[in-house]
């Protein structure tokens, strides 16, 4: 069998989030607007993790402060955040499960006001941290997480 290995190359100045559920990766990319920036992004997908058997990972090359960091949080909270700068990893940062969300989810309770003002924020707030339930600021409605 013959071994073969991915090089990707560093990155000067962004992010790279580590321990990322496999399979999980074109989700992040999607919520957290990837194809909108103009920015450089690598995504791994099915790495050989010790710890998580497999793992996505993606290399994100522009300003971690045009990035939502509670989108992360809400996809999967044990994701990991390493900040680059000079090619070096200056700080990591453990996402935890967002008090609130904004335009992430949308409630499906065809009476909610969001239904009816187009224009209206779609705002959740974590009730149940254990189980990872939202409810909408409006009317109020269960939103399980992803």
């Amino acid at each position: 069998m013959v071994q073969r290995m991915l090089n990707v190359g560093r990155i000067a100045e962004g992010f790279v989030l580590d321990h990322i559920q496999a399979g999980r990766s074109m989700d992040i990319y999607k919520y957290l607007n990837l194809d909108q920036l103009d920015c450089c992004v690598a995504i791994i997908k099915n790495a050989k993790s010790n710890a998580m058997g497999s793992k996505d990972i993606m290399k994100i090359e522009c300003p971690i402060d045009v990035m939502d960091l509670d989108i992360l949080g809400y996809i999967d909270h044990n994701i990991t955040v390493n900040i680059i700068e000079n090619e070096e990893i200056v700080e990591k940062r453990i996402l935890e499960l967002p008090k609130h969300i904004k335009n992430v989810i949308k409630c499906k309770n065809p009476r909610c006001i969001t239904s009816i003002e187009q224009g209206l924020d779609q705002v959740f707030e974590l009730t149940d941290k254990e189980n990872k339930i939202y409810r909408c600021r409006y009317c109020e409605e269960k939103y399980l997480g992803l």
